[in-house]
């Protein structure tokens, strides 16, 4: 029926265009569609400054991590450069399409080439293009090198369609995974290697993952299906969690969650997002991050029981090798060899996954 109508009108206003002439119809829609072009150009305008100006606070909030601060402040210098390119652009085309729209005895000029222009719109946007792309490769290089000595370290892992995390216990250290021995009806989701000691006071959370205001913690990322991407939009971070292929990136979070709910309201939460799109549950794939003070994450990580004991029914895990490097302050302990570890020690450990 829409089309109809639409076709109706259409046919009307060429009848009428023959009835009153072709030329005259013509240049007085060329007349009218000048002063249109000129008039969204104005209002355009008005739009964009009146959005920037209401929505700049409420869109994603104040950056809340170090290298938050860096990205925004990147952002900002390409919407600075860019944004005078694009109003001063957009401004010459309307204001051109007004001033230079059909007239009698007006004729329009023909101007083939400029080599001077030429150079100076090539060779300028390549230079600017390449300082801001060197600035984005010297941020992505920092916050995917190494974190600082004594950094919080936890593993992010995703699946359809949940986040998984594992921290290391007391010893500081992440035990041995091996893919196969993944069983999530063994208590044993991430395929940890009961063998090995490291493993016996790792703690494993899933969908909630807590950090440390103020102190640098590393995410070392993988996945166990599908390609899926760890998003912290607050804090600005963003990385691939890729099958078979570990990732990395660090941050140290400037907030607690508890100050931000006082800033932002009590329905605040700092958000895990998956990024790519991992199947028909991807919109579902969300977690939530903590972020508190570190007494507030020793009595957290207090009340956590190591997944081996989970596995193994309770029984008392061995102790690990300690990690002072890891764990500033922490007492240089010998490794204690445990009876499954004793008997693994003759068993080919060349598969499994360090």
């Amino acid at each position: 029926m829409g089309f109809l109508i639409i076709f109706q009108i259409a046919k009307a206003s060429e009848y009428v265009s023959i009835l009153r002439g072709e030329e005259k119809t013509r240049k007085e829609n060329n007349r009218i569609n000048a002063f249109l072009l000129l008039a969204f150009l104005i209002l355009g305008l008005i739009g964009v400054v009146w959005c920037h100006e209401a929505l700049k606070d409420k869109v994603l909030g104040e950056a809340a991590s170090n290298h938050g601060e860096r990205i925004d402040s990147m952002l900002m210098i390409t919407l600075w450069i860019t944004g005078a390119v694009f109003v001063l652009t957009q401004v010459l085309l309307f204001w051109f399409a007004y001033k230079y729209q059909e007239k009698e005895g007006r004729k329009a000029f023909y101007y083939p080439h400029n080599n001077k222009l030429e150079l100076i719109w090539t060779v300028i946007p390549a230079i600017t293009l390449t300082i801001l792309v060197g600035f984005g490769l010297y941020y992505w290089f920092q916050i995917t090198g190494e974190a600082p000595k004594g950094a919080q370290e936890v593993e992010v892992w995703g699946k359809q369609f949940n986040w998984e995390f594992r921290y290391p216990g007391k010893d500081g250290q992440f035990g041995k995974r091996y893919y196969k021995d993944i069983n999530e009806a063994t208590a044993n989701p991430l395929g940890q290697n009961w063998n090995d000691p490291a493993n016996h006071d790792d703690i494993y959370t899933t969908g909630e993952v807590h950090v440390v205001v103020n102190k640098p913690v590393k995410f070392i990322i993988g996945a166990k299906d599908v390609i899926h991407d760890v998003g912290l939009v607050h804090f600005r971070m963003k990385m691939d969690a890729v099958p078979g292929i570990p990732t990395t990136m660090w941050f140290t979070p400037k907030f607690t969650t508890r100050q931000m709910k006082e800033k932002y309201g009590p329905d605040f939460n700092y958000e895990i997002s998956c990024d790519q799109m991992c199947g028909k549950g991807h919109f579902s794939m969300r977690g939530v991050v903590i972020v508190e003070t570190q007494e507030e994450y020793n009595a957290w990580i207090a009340t956590k029981q190591p997944q081996y004991l989970a596995a193994k029914g309770g029984a008392a895990p061995a102790a690990a090798p300690a990690a002072p490097a890891a764990q500033p302050g922490g007492t240089n302990m010998k490794p204690v060899q445990s009876a499954d570890s004793a008997a693994a020690a003759a068993q080919p450990t060349a598969m499994l996954n360090r």
